[in-house]
């Protein structure tokens, strides 16, 4: 059974958690590249999160907040 199109709600927070790990990324002086490396996973990946074209799964959230070195609800 296909998933539902994201609600606007859906959107805007999935927008606004990609903003938080670009906030984030960008303080710790980090690329895309040098967290995705960090967080062992793909840049493109990376990208696509920070411009809320992709939900990220849990332990990909962990894994940045940890690269990151925040917690995770700094970053949702």
């Amino acid at each position: 059974m296909p998933s539902a199109p994201p609600t606007p709600r859906v959107l805007a927070a999935r927008r606004a958690v990609g903003e938080r790990i670009r906030t984030a990324r960008i303080h710790a002086n980090l690329t895309q590249e040098r967290l995705a490396e960090r967080a062992g996973m793909e840049r493109q990946a990376v990208n696509r999160i920070e411009q809320g074209h992709s939900s990220p799964v849990l332990d990909n959230l962990i894994r940045i907040a940890d690269a990151l070195g925040v917690q995770l609800r700094d970053l949702v």
